[in-house]
Order: structure tokens, then C-alpha cells, then sequence
């Protein structure tokens, strides 16, 4: 069973994605902020982050650079879910280390194909180490 970390601070927007993703058959351990999120990421054996960009007190893109940094962690895929849907958003979202990008609120089925994708292809498969992003 594949293992998910939800880190997301609003408590209806976790139950919502951590129901869908157990109700997908994924084990998921949540987390409310990102220093939880990034001490458990390294100290847990994870296949996917899913990780809310606006976060009190540490954000998620710095989250994310945390995790990138740290080689127990590097390769670990990160999903950013987030409220931000404007123009350029996703694309420095992106540059910021995150592999995919599903926009609040969340199309179910388009979030679990997402999930599923990362997933299938963990991030050695879509990170560029040479430039340092994500290619496509």
C-alpha cells in the first residue's frame, strides 16, 4: 500500500483529501503545518507528499525546498494543492520543487489522477537534477 503524507492546515480540507485519498486504498498520515509536515517526511517512509501551499508560519513552497535539500527526501514527489490559480502561479510552483499542481477547490477525480501519476512515476522520472526543476 502506498504511502501518502497530507500536509494541509484547514481541518475541512484534510479530512476531504485524506477521505478521498484512503478511499483510493493509500495509507495517509496528516499533518497540520510544514515543520510537522517536513519532520515527519524525514523521520517516515513516504512514496508521496501532498502539501498545501498557504501555510501558517512556514509556507509550503519552503516546505518543499526543505524536503529537496535533504537527501532522505529529495526524491520524494510533492503535490501542491492550493487556492492560488492565478496566472504564473503554477509555474513557479513548479520552479519551487513541486511535481504536479492541483488548484482549490479540488476536482476529485483530476486529484487522484494526479496522485496516481506522481505515484506511478516517483520523481526520478520527472525531476531534472541537472536543472534543479521539473520537466514535463
Amino acid at each position: 500500500m502506498k504511502r501518502v503524507l497530507l500536509v494541509e492546515d484547514n481541518a475541512s480540507n484534510r479530512k476531504l483529501l485524506g477521505d478521498l485519498l484512503r478511499r483510493a486504498g493509500y495509507e495517509v498520515r496528516e499533518a497540520e503545518e510544514a515543520d510537522e509536515g517536513v519532520a515527519l517526511a524525514l523521520a517516515g517512509t513516504f512514496d508521496l507528499v501532498v502539501m498545501d501551499i498557504q501555510l501558517p508560519g512556514t509556507d509550503g513552497l519552503t516546505a518543499t525546498r526543505l524536503l529537496r535539500a535533504h537527501p532522505v527526501t529529495q526524491g520524494l514527489p510533492v503535490l501542491a494543492v492550493t487556492a492560488h490559480a492565478m496566472r504564473g502561479d503554477e509555474k513557479r510552483i513548479l520552479a519551487a520543487g513541486c511535481d504536479g499542481y492541483v488548484a482549490k477547490p479540488v476536482a476529485y477525480k483530476q486529484f487522484l489522477a494526479e496522485v496516481a501519476r506522481l505515484l506511478a512515476v516517483g520523481r526520478d522520472a520527472v525531476a531534472d537534477p541537472v536543472a534543479g526543476g521539473v520537466t514535463r
